[in-house]
């Protein structure tokens, strides 16, 4: 995401003032990117504490996530509006008062709205810390202060699941939410303290307002649609259907909104751009796959695998690590080589660790589960610079606050109706699979040898069956996680070539936000 640019004509921090206030404004990227992994290895844990289902927790991560997605094309206009600073320092204590306030949550739907809350209010958070970190550097020192920024969107995903995780497993899970209050005081105060005075002119500009509710009404119903269908089954409910006609009809009123308004909240004409449209379904398919692994993944361990949310977290740890250690390296380097070829290597990568998945058993050892997660790895520390890279080839310099914009909300909302549709389809894929086991066990000789060696042990009839049916729905489960493991790698595959439908693009040559 970017905003205007922080430049208010003053001269960059030195010394303590700097180290302190990047610190402030790193923080302020790292809360908002650890809210949207941090509660992906509790949600069993908050399901079971507020007496819901996993499947219904789910709207935990994706109330969050299109609320920020929405939430994106606003921030221009508030930077322009109110100015970088004031914008930020407000969007971090709004962020961390929705904090609090999912912490004391009652019950799932008034944790489900505080997220909402959350999430709207996080927006400007990621494109404000980068654009007022940049003008705190000196200008020849602004490849470090990039290089902070970047970081701390590496570190906080892997921070994410392992917090989370040992927060659930050791204390009450409102505290991966209360967390960010005594951090998000300080971020605030530091930054306010120390940029107030350097205030980016403000000017009075137009609101598409009508895009913005069409853009929230269609994207909200959808996600409904998404998340409320399989308890619902689908079509045979009244509010499933009345939800996907008013996505289907907002959907097509803001798209013909947003193409014919003078001042549009989403500037769609940036799609005439073929490496810009290209780009970005590559980009959205791609974190959108990312990310529903990134949720069953810790799904399938907590409730089928016997991990604790802390050995879950454990597990997606080595991933970001690898990030961690690569990035720099694809940075410094990366603009010598064609941003299509890094691309199909992250998607090679991306397909490869999920391939490698899809060969999990019931009896997988810690470093068998940890072992794609280092491919992945791989791909996390290219993906993202060479989509950007590829997206907004070309693109004026005036447009790419509009550009990375639209790129983030179609990433983000992507990535959210993908952890809807990720449950759904482990859930219908389990019965699938259940109901063959079934069939192939039934009451012939596999069931009765398996009765035989449970009751020499000293299981009762009843115990005995009870057992073979949960060994028979773990093992569903494991091959509906496979299934999916497996259509993710070829999913990867097809997007490599999807990529290779674009020119080749120019080397970056400013700042790339990529988160």
């Amino acid at each position: 995401m970017a905003g205007p640019p922080a430049d208010s004509g003053a001269a960059p921090l030195k010394g303590g003032a700097l180290a302190l206030t990047a610190f402030a404004l790193a923080l302020g990227t790292f809360m908002q990117v650890l809210d949207g992994t941090i509660a992906n290895v509790s949600l069993p844990t908050i399901a079971g504490n507020l007496g819901v289902s996993s499947d219904n927790s789910t709207w935990v991560v994706t109330a969050f996530a299109v609320a920020n997605g929405v939430a994106v094309p606003l921030t221009g206009w508030l930077m322009g509006r109110f100015g970088v600073v004031r914008t930020f320092c407000t969007s971090v204590i709004l962020f961390t008062i929705a904090s609090f306030l999912c912490g004391i949550a009652w019950n799932l739907p008034s944790l489900i709205g505080f997220r909402i809350l959350q999430g709207a209010v996080s927006g400007p958070m990621i494109p404000g810390s980068q654009a007022l970190l940049i003008a705190i550097f000196p200008p020849q020192k602004r490849a470090t202060a990039l290089g902070i920024w970047s970081m701390t969107t590496l570190i906080a995903p892997i921070m994410g699941p392992i917090l989370g995780g040992y927060i659930s497993d050791n204390y009450h899970w409102s505290w991966i939410f209360l967390i960010n209050v005594p951090f998000g005081l300080f971020c605030g105060f530091i930054c306010w303290r120390s940029l107030s005075s350097r205030e980016t002119p403000t000017r009075k500009l137009p609101i598409d307002r009508i895009g913005l509710i069409l853009l929230v009404l269609w994207v909200g119903a959808l996600q409904i649609v998404l998340d409320l269908g399989k308890n619902d089954d689908w079509f045979a409910s009244d509010r499933i259907v009345v939800a996907s006609v008013i996505a289907g009809i907002g959907f097509v009123a803001w798209l013909i909104w947003e193409l014919t308004d003078a001042n549009p909240a989403v500037n769609l004409s940036l799609f005439a751009s073929r490496n810009f449209a290209i780009g970005t379904i590559a980009f959205c398919l791609g974190y959108a796959v990312f990310f529903a692994n990134t949720l069953l993944l810790p799904l399938w361990l907590q409730t089928q695998m016997g991990y604790t949310a802390t050995w879950a977290g454990l597990v997606a740890a080595p991933s970001g690590a690898v990030a961690v250690i690569l990035t720099p390296l694809v940075a410094r380097y990366g603009s010598r080589i064609d941003a299509r070829i890094m691309a199909t290597i992250a998607f090679a990568a991306f397909g490869l660790s999920y391939y490698l998945r899809s060969g999990y058993t019931t009896t997988a050892s810690f470093a068998d589960l940890t072992l794609p997660l280092l491919v992945q790895g791989i791909a996390m520390s290219t993906f993202f610079l060479a989509m950007l890279t590829i997206s907004l080839d070309r693109i004026p310099q005036e447009r790419l606050p509009s550009a990375t914009g639209i790129s983030n909300f179609a990433r983000i909302t992507a990535g959210s109706f993908a952890a809807s549709i990720i449950t759904t389809a482990w859930d219908r894929r389990e019965g699938l699979h259940q109901s063959r086991l079934a069939e192939a066990i039934g009451n012939g000789v596999p069931y009765r040898m398996a009765s035989a060696g449970l009751e020499r042990m000293g299981l009762t009839d009843v115990q005995t069956a009870a057992a073979i049916t949960r060994q028979m729905v773990g093992q569903a489960y494991l091959l509906a996680s496979t299934d999916l493991f497996r259509l993710s790698a070829w999913l990867c595959i097809a997007m490599t070539v999807i990529v290779w439908f674009t020119r080749r693009p120019s080397a970056p040559a400013g700042p790339v936000a990529a988160d």
